[in-house]
């Protein structure tokens, strides 16, 4: 998987000023009596800095007492810097989080709670489950904003080209692991698969087998089971065979996105926010609901606007997240561009997704919500991650069986927690 969707909550750098990277809409200082709200963000830039302006505007406009100043930075640099501004009394009114890091902000007190500034604000809006994976203590800490699925993209015209019915939502390991081996011909450079033998893919297939990462307390790792070593030999397996291996692969940046788009891979376990940059590859292509083991799971990432517990701007701040994340000048300019997806109820505003033709089956990115694999989430989570990471390649590599690498991991894990 290309998106780097998980990070940690460690300073290493100093700001002088918080969040200072970026693009400013506006200077940071209210005229006329207006209330200014910074907003800090990782996931508008490059590509969507555009969009976030147009639902910026518009937010004004309806608001024409606030002012949004919006602030962003890389992804590898985002939290570190959040950390930062937050330690040194200097966070931004609302900021960007996703899922894993918004369990540990909100257990750490840094979010207001947004119950005290909403009034009588609706809710009703939202998908029930986006909101609910935003509460902490029965409290509602943040407001989801969007959404984003990993599913299985396949090459048509391999497929076709090889006399192989294409995938279905019924698919198991054995169907893809059966027609990858066909689909694979190294004298070619075509593979049949590719996954990555990493954390994120790790907890998935674990809960495409049936098993459990964490214990029922969270005070200990479960992975190093049966389920476990199914779910990790799944991976494994896969390399030097019908995927390359990590020599081959050479340390390539977006090796797998480029492979998909070279029409050399068959098919590729990814997000959906690959799909703009597949627009005009030169082959067809689609994606289904991910196979699953004994049961399916599909990896959803969610990202959500969150609120300072130090902004003096509370009914202000929640305002703008409400409009960013719920109002349907921002769903619209989402789906319009491709930018994840609006964790929204009203089906009428995903309808223009859907007849979208390229992917032709996007029902499929809703479909994997039936079945969701949150990932796990601890305190030393970059830790936790690098180290589960760390073993399994290299188990890929030969270096260690898969049940010493997991007996490895486990170890590790264990000692982060306690």
């Amino acid at each position: 998987m290309s998106r780097k969707i998980m990070t940690t909550l460690v300073a290493t750098a100093l700001l002088a000023t918080a969040c200072s990277q970026g693009s400013a809409t506006k200077a940071p200082t209210g005229e006329g009596g207006k209330t200014t709200l910074r907003y800090f963000t990782f996931s508008a830039a490059p590509d969507h800095v555009k969009d976030l302006d147009a639902i910026t505007a518009a937010f004004e406009k309806a608001n024409p007492t606030i002012d949004v100043v919006v602030e962003t930075a890389p992804y590898d640099q985002y939290f570190t810097k959040l950390q930062t501004s937050i330690a040194g009394g200097t966070a931004p009114d609302t900021f960007e989080l996703n899922y894993e890091n918004f369990v540990t902000y909100a257990g750490g007190g840094s979010l207001l709670d947004l119950g005290t500034v909403a009034g009588d604000g609706d809710s009703s809006a939202y998908a029930a489950e986006s909101l609910n994976s935003f509460k902490h203590d029965g409290k509602q800490y943040a407001l989801p904003a969007s959404f984003s699925t990993v599913v299985l993209f396949y090459n048509k015209d391999l497929f076709e080209k090889a006399g192989i019915e294409p995938p279905t939502a019924d698919w198991t390991w054995a169907d893809e692991q059966a027609a990858a081996e066909k689909l694979t011909d190294k004298k070619a450079k075509v593979y049949g698969d590719y996954q990555p033998v990493q954390f994120f893919e790790f907890y998935k297939t674990l809960k495409q087998t049936g098993g459990e990462f964490l214990a029922a307390d969270g005070k200990k790792s479960a992975f190093n089971s049966p389920a476990g070593v199914k779910a990790a030999t799944w991976l494994v397996s896969k390399v030097g065979k019908t995927m390359p291996t990590e020599a081959e692969i050479g340390g390539t940046a977006d090796y797998d996105t480029n492979l998909f788009k070279s029409g050399k891979l068959a098919m590729w376990h990814n997000g959906i926010w690959q799909f703009a940059g597949l627009k005009d590859v030169p082959f067809e292509w689609d994606v289904v609901v991910e196979p699953g083991d004994s049961a399916k799971a599909s990896a959803v990432f969610h990202n959500a606007v969150a609120a300072s517990a130090t902004t003096k701007n509370g009914k202000a701040a929640y305002a703008w997240a409400k409009f960013l994340s719920s109002s349907d000048v921002a769903a619209n300019t989402r789906i319009a561009s491709s930018w994840e997806l609006p964790p929204v109820s009203d089906q009428q505003l995903l309808a223009g997704y859907l007849k979208d033709p390229k992917p032709a089956n996007r029902q499929a990115v809703f479909d994997s919500l039936k079945s969701i694999a949150l990932p796990p989430v601890i305190k030393r989570q970059q830790e936790m991650q690098d180290a589960v990471t760390k073993e399994l390649t290299e188990a890929a590599a030969g270096r260690k069986s898969v049940d010493e690498a997991l007996k490895s991991a486990a170890a590790k894990v264990d000692a982060l927690l306690g």
